[in-house]
């Protein structure tokens, strides 16, 4: 055994019985304990004694699975993760990209397929419609056939979608391209799952936030180029409905092929794991034996993890005021600014490029002081500030003030982001990153739905400014959840804690100090008591 650890089920004192009675004896062990008394068990240890008379094969009666063998443990960081994390981010930024290519020019695509405005949301409203019921049978794939084939079925169906648009170029044929965007939506379910488990998977415990950041950014990237490309590339040509057609034809042809190239890049480069684990946390993880491990059992308990429910509500409650934000800028901007598709597009580019920036920084910022908690609820206050002020200044005319209150707005609430996914996976350690983020989406894309159908609403019939103020409700109340989540940083106590030398895995923050005084009640042993 270890000193200063005592697991249930597993330890048994010297001449003990199996039940935990003690019995009498003559060893030498004996000397090691100064007091021993009748009820609950009072140990006092003395770590001298204990290090020299505790033979070492009992420490593998109390090491966590994974610590009986060092060699399991050993760890190591590979350049190839680099690559890795760079071709997810390209093939999420152009999903992200067929998200928004449609909303952003709403009024051109209204007049090309002569449609109305609510069908053009739901060119974005099924991306998140999708998500929800396939986020299930998503996450089960990725925990049992791994990494690889849930990246080639994100890619493959992504360039799929991207081809099937490019028949969709005619006046008559929007149920084409609404197929094709519901193969886009399909994909994306096989996407926004995977940052966290590439970060936690291939890079070590000092700078997975800043890879799941930067994974996270390939996606915001995509949303950025598709406010800025698509008032470029299809500019309004009422007057000219073949040309209008032609634009059109080029940027989802140019989409296609680079949909392609990325496909057979996610092939050569991607695959489920390093040969070595990258943190002491993956590396206790891959130990363990698959068999034991039930998907069923991993949702029941996160749905019993009332932290990481709290951060359920409140993670959808932000992301989908920036699904439905994003979706609705067009119709915004142009109420109070008519002909300035271009602007919008640039508004846009402004809104997700100052959230990239505050995805990084986040990251960064979470890796050297993992201040889950603290961070969430700064970024949420000031996202909400950020938004009363962007709702407020919508109608005075001045396109300048919207950039840069977009830009604020952009900067907390898409860096927000990545911090929702790192700390679901610190709370609910030793579950699969995967399968909780994959949760998280999941209520971003139930809240996007809901935000997006009523504010459009709100907003066709009352104006902009009911829309943003009915977000501003909702984005108070989230601020209440975060406050109220426990914060219980699991994932970085097994990275800090020495396993090869056998300390338990702490339960809380790892701030507690080790004692040489324990204390035991029979009645019940903790499954892992750091001292």
């Amino acid at each position: 055994m270890v000193a200063g650890e005592f697991l249930q089920e597993q330890h048994v004192l010297p001449d003990s019985t199996t039940d935990g009675a003690v019995t009498e004896g003559d060893t030498d062990e004996d000397s090691g304990y100064k007091e021993l008394s009748d009820g609950p068990i009072h140990i006092t240890l003395d770590p001298r004694a204990l290090e020299q008379e505790l033979p070492p094969p009992d420490e593998k009666e109390t090491m966590l699975p994974g610590e009986q063998n060092n060699e399991a443990l050993e760890t190591r960081l590979y350049w190839r993760r680099f690559a890795v994390l760079a071709v997810f981010s390209l093939y999420s930024l152009v999903n992200a990209f067929q998200w928004i290519q449609y909303s952003i020019i709403t009024n051109i695509f209204m007049d090309y397929y002569n449609v109305s405005s609510i069908a053009i949301d739901w060119l974005s409203v099924v991306y998140m419609v999708a998500y929800v019921p396939l986020i299930f049978p998503a996450t089960w794939l990725l925990d049992k056939k791994g990494l690889r084939m849930t990246a080639l079925l994100g890619a493959g169906l992504n360039s799929l979608g991207a081809w099937v648009k490019c028949a969709s170029v005619g006046p008559g044929l929007f149920w084409v391209t609404m197929t094709a965007q519901i193969i886009c939506s399909v994909a994306q379910v096989f996407i926004l799952g995977l940052p966290s488990r590439i970060a936690s998977v291939w890079f070590g415990p000092r700078e997975v936030s800043t890879a799941c950041a930067t994974a996270v950014l390939g996606n915001q990237l995509g949303v950025a180029i598709g406010f800025l490309l698509p008032p470029v590339l299809v500019p309004n040509t009422a007057d000219d409905k073949d040309l209008m057609g032609h634009n059109i034809s080029i940027m989802f042809y140019g989409t296609a092929g680079v949909s392609t190239l990325l496909f057979l890049l996610t092939i050569f480069v991607i695959k489920d794991r390093p040969p070595l684990p990258p943190s002491k946390a993956q590396a206790v993880l891959s130990t363990g034996p698959a068999e034991d491990y039930s998907y069923k059992k991993s949702i029941i308990n996160l749905f019993k993890n009332k932290p990481f429910i709290l951060l359920l509500i409140s993670y959808g409650i932000m992301t989908g005021s920036f699904y439905s934000v994003s979706t609705l800028l067009n119709q915004m901007i142009i109420t109070h600014y008519p002909g300035e598709e271009l602007n919008t597009g640039r508004i846009g580019l402004t809104l997700v490029v100052a959230g990239m920036f505050g995805s990084i920084l986040c990251g960064i910022w979470l890796d050297r002081t993992k201040t889950y908690k603290l961070t969430t609820l700064i970024v949420y206050v000031l996202s909400f500030i950020g938004m009363v002020v962007f709702t407020f200044t919508l109608n005075l005319e001045n396109l300048l003030v919207i950039f840069f209150t977009a830009g604020v707005l952009g900067f907390f609430m898409t860096g927000y982001l990545p911090i929702g996914f790192e700390f679901g996976v610190e709370i609910t350690y030793p579950e699969s990153e995967g399968t909780s983020s994959g949760l998280l989406n999941a209520f971003a894309q139930v809240f996007g739905i809901i935000f997006t159908l009523i504010q459009g609403q709100l907003t066709t019939d009352y104006g902009p400014l009911s829309g943003n103020m009915f977000l501003c409700a909702w984005i108070l109340l989230g601020i209440v959840l975060t406050a109220l989540i426990k914060s219980d940083l699991k994932r970085h106590g097994v990275n800090v804690s020495n396993i090869n030398k056998g300390q338990a895995v702490p339960t809380e923050l790892p701030s507690e100090k080790a004692s040489s005084d324990v204390k035991l009640e029979s009645s019940s042993l903790p499954h892992e008591t750091s001292i």
